[in-house]
């Protein structure tokens, strides 16, 4: 086990009992400059590392004394802050905005989707959301974020050997942008996934207090260790089962165990059939699953050969081993509904299969309001690196077949399909299990941003006490609020006939 699976319950405790030795330690590597190696004195230059890497602040301060230093500017208590200003769209405009350039016969799926609940509605409004988030209390400390981190974003896959891991596990929306989002909008969504489950108010608010302080405590935790075991710290499961989450534990046994179930040979045993010539073809279920032209299918298959150039040539030999079979088109998740996506069958010389995925990459969500934030819209080439360049940057451990490519000109990115994925339902979880929740995907939020942020700035403006919890619980409750009006604004639209939803797909 790594260093932080053995400190873990420190990390989500409801006790922040920690001295001040980290101080002590920063001010003696200030003073103690110099590298000794028997008689010789070698003088290292005061820099803070030598690869090339957005930092913030000046090197003649330490990175703790930033960050304390950024709370006179915006106080931990701030950020309890939201009001919905008068030029925010409406629920409806904001659908539909969200849903140009989307195939438009399954855009009425994702509609249906997002009217299901307040929960299901936040999850696909990530640039609603964004907008808001633009308008309130903002560090300017930069992070790969998830960009969409709800709470329904977390969950189980394999690793390289077939073990399992837990991790943050959807990245369409990933860009250089403030840390404080994905806390936020993970705290809004433990609150929608409580009140959904039908839990008390209590229950809800507690979740959300304890998913910000599990990412708090959890810096702090990682500024103190070693670059590299911070670095590699494993999300796995006996981390979970020592975040203090022990009223979780036989949920995610349950989990753990259809997860290792959901394969592509599952799969592709009851979405395929033989064909005469001894392979298997993908067989018609729409409107989730079906067959397309030969020509679009074709498209697809080719585009793999550019989609090898992205991968570190040792996974080759791998592929070269597979043949492929068949293309279909599969519709996905609640946010990506109505985007072009595909699964590829490919079978090996005993006729076991592997399914990748070819998922289209748009743009993400929340370009347009980083400006509003102080952040900087990257010049982006091909959308489907940035989102297998920004999962790798969050992820200890991620596919190792991932990769990006283009058909017909468009961005796509491609990934193991069905590879020993679970995932927890939050508005399915029992009152005493949501804060657990919350604890254990704070925490992984926190390891997550440790990547690309160093987290001695952010525990240094996040600090020990609770003032920072109680703000976003605060934020938490206020916007659940505001998504359970937009929802009932979705559903009133669909019920007077001013936009089409299908529902139960």
């Amino acid at each position: 086990m790594t260093e932080i699976s053995r400190e873990a319950t420190v990390v989500v405790g409801e006790r922040d009992d920690e001295t001040e030795r980290d101080d002590e330690t920063e001010r003696g590597a200030a003073a103690a400059p110099q590298l000794r190696g028997g008689p010789r004195t070698v003088r290292l230059p005061q820099v803070r590392g030598f690869a090339e890497w957005p930092a913030a602040g000046s090197p003649s301060q330490s990175p703790k004394q930033e960050g304390k230093a950024l709370r006179v500017r915006v106080p931990r208590s701030s950020h309890a802050e939201f009001s919905a200003d008068s030029g925010r769209p409406d629920a409806l405009t904001a659908v539909q905005d969200s849903n140009r350039g989307r195939l438009r016969e399954l855009t009425p799926i994702r509609v249906g989707r997002m009217a299901a609940s307040p929960f299901a509605f936040l999850r696909g409004s990530a640039g609603l959301m964004a907008y808001d988030l633009a308008r309130t209390p903002l560090t300017g400390l930069g992070a790969q974020i998830c960009g969409d981190a709800h709470a329904a974003n977390f969950g189980l896959y394999a690793d390289a050997r077939g073990g399992l891991v837990i991790d943050l596990n959807d990245f369409d929306e990933t860009v250089h942008g403030p840390w404080e989002w994905d806390v936020k909008r993970l705290a809004a969504s433990l609150v929608l996934a409580g009140r959904e489950a039908g839990a008390d108010e209590d229950v809800c608010r507690k979740a959300a207090f304890d998913a910000a302080g599990a990412y708090r405590r959890t810096m702090r935790l990682l500024a103190k260790l070693p670059v590299l075991d911070a670095w590699n710290a494993i999300a796995d499961e006996e981390l979970v089962s020592h975040t203090d989450a022990h009223d979780l534990l036989g949920t995610l046994e349950r989990v753990s165990q259809k997860a290792r179930n959901n394969t592509s040979g599952r799969f592709a045993a009851k979405s395929t059939e033989p064909t005469a010539d001894g392979g298997r073809r993908f067989v018609d279920a729409p409107p989730v699953l079906r067959r397309i032209p030969d020509a679009e299918a074709a498209a697809v298959a080719a585009s793999l050969g550019e989609y090898l150039s992205t991968l570190s040539v040792d996974r080759l030999p791998l592929l070269a081993r597979y043949a492929i079979q068949d293309v279909a088109f599969r519709v996905v998740g609640t946010g990506s509904v109505g985007t072009r996506s595909y699964v590829v069958l490919l079978l090996d010389h005993r006729g076991e299969p592997l399914v990748l995925q070819v998922k289209e990459a748009r743009p993400s969500a929340l370009l347009p309001h980083l400006p509003a934030a102080g952040f900087k819209v990257p010049e982006e080439d091909h959308e489907g690196r940035r989102v297998v360049l920004g999962q790798k940057r969050m992820q200890v451990v991620s596919d190792i077949l991932l990769g990006w490519t283009s058909v017909d000109g468009r961005p796509f990115q491609v990934r193991q399909f069905r590879n020993r994925k679970g995932s927890v339902d939050p508005a399915a979880l029992a009152a005493d299990q949501l804060d657990d929740y919350g604890r254990m995907t704070g925490a992984l939020l926190a390891r997550a941003h440790a990547h690309s942020a160093d987290p001695r700035l952010i525990a240094g403006y996040c600090g020990k006490t609770e003032e920072l919890d109680e703000a976003i619980a605060h934020f938490a409750v206020a916007y659940a609020d505001r998504t359970e009006a937009d929802h009932a604004e979705l559903v009133a639209a669909v019920r007077a006939g001013r936009v089409a939803a299908e529902f139960g797909v």
